[in-house]
């Protein structure tokens, strides 16, 4: 030993724990059948778009990409009507998430978000030196809103909202998101992670994009992993006023973005009808789901995403061993106090089919 040692809040620092991936448990277990249902991907893929463009770039590989994105920002302000000097590209939605605390949080400044909140935010909380505060979630492992709002101190300098929250599934609308906005200070900032938007159908649908205008402190985040089906290319993007996207391109690095996700960033925001079949499928899907967890008397909270959470009881983590077994990954959330929960994402016709088998083999029903 050197004796060399971290920062206090990088020693105490837990990684985040990714879903298993399905050539991990076939090393493991010598199984042929693996259905993954525990990362939240799309089970259509990506768009041929996508595929046509990388294949066309392929001859690029030796090249640098462009360090500013600045076709891939243009492109994303057109579609979101904003100016590109309010867009910050990441490595993921993670990366920009985390440049937020970087750029505004560190030692004695309070960062809020909900107890069943995304990892990232505790773990890029810690990582900065500052002081999460947890708020409990309210009835229905929602986001209290109020309390959030109450739990604002002197000391506050971000908020971290999802919406839809993972790994809940949790939503609330653009009425009481509003209410919220106007009892929290200017000085805090908000982030609201919509990594789930495109998903969504609801009533009082909410769409941070449109609020810039409204709100100076607001941040909003999105990501292609989901429903455009990039998850392996790490790439999502940040919007906010361009005096803060400014300070969070100076704490950028470098080239943080591939070409290669660049240019499927843009091929796939060209192809909104594989979105919308996207979403199409999703919605069968997770219906699918639910009738399954009904057949077994399973509970589950309501779902606006891409996957269903799913209560198992004092058994769930024998029934994530047993399902592994089974050749079947869906997510465990003891990580996030949630121990009798588990998540699981929509999957292609097959894979749904197999989780199915598997759990009338578990629970012997």
């Amino acid at each position: 030993m050197t004796g060399i040692r971290p920062l206090p809040q990088v020693e105490q620092l837990i990684p985040y724990q990714p879903g298993k991936p399905i050539e991990e448990l076939q090393r493991e277990l010598g199984l042929t059948r693996v259905s993954k249902l525990a990362s939240n991907e799309n089970p259509l893929g990506a768009s041929p778009q996508v595929i046509s463009a990388l294949e066309k770039a392929s001859q690029e590989i030796a090249r640098y990409p462009d360090g500013s994105a600045y076709a891939l920002k243009r492109r994303l302000a057109a579609f979101h009507s904003v100016e590109p000097e309010m867009i910050v590209v990441g490595n993921g939605s993670n990366e920009v998430l985390e440049l937020v605390v970087r750029a505004f949080a560190g030692p004695g400044d309070e960062v809020i978000y909900d107890q069943h909140a995304f990892a990232v935010y505790p773990l890029s909380t810690r990582a900065a030196g500052a002081t999460g505060v947890v708020v409990p979630s309210s009835e229905g492992f929602a986001h209290d809103l109020d309390a959030m709002a109450a739990a604002v101190t002197n000391r506050t300098r971000l908020i971290f909202l999802a919406n839809p929250n993972n790994p809940t599934g949790t939503y609330f609308g653009r009425s009481e998101f509003e209410r919220f906005m106007q009892a929290v200070p200017e000085r805090v900032l908000v982030v609201l992670d919509e990594a789930y938007f495109e998903f969504v159908s609801h009533s009082d649908k909410l769409d941070g994009s449109q609020l810039l205008d409204r709100y100076a402190n607001l941040v909003v985040t999105r990501t292609f992993s989901k429903v455009y089906g990039l998850a392996s290319l790490r790439i999502g993007y940040l919007l906010a006023r361009p005096e803060i996207a400014d300070y969070l391109n100076r704490v950028r690095e470098p080239f943080n973005t591939s070409h290669f996700a660049q240019l499927a960033a843009m091929a796939a925001l060209d192809d909104q009808a594989f979105v919308q079949r996207s979403v199409a499928y999703n919605r069968e899907a997770l219906a699918e789901l639910k009738a399954t967890a009904d057949r077994f008397a399973l509970e589950t909270l309501p779902a606006y995403g891409n996957f269903l959470t799913v209560h198992f009881g004092p058994e769930a983590n024998a029934v994530n061993n047993a399902l592994l077994k089974q050749g079947v990954i869906v997510r465990p959330l003891a990580g996030y106090g949630m121990a009798q929960w588990l998540r699981i994402s929509t999957g292609t016709p097959e894979e749904q089919a197999h989780l199915a088998e598997a759990l009338e083999t578990i629970l012997h029903v």
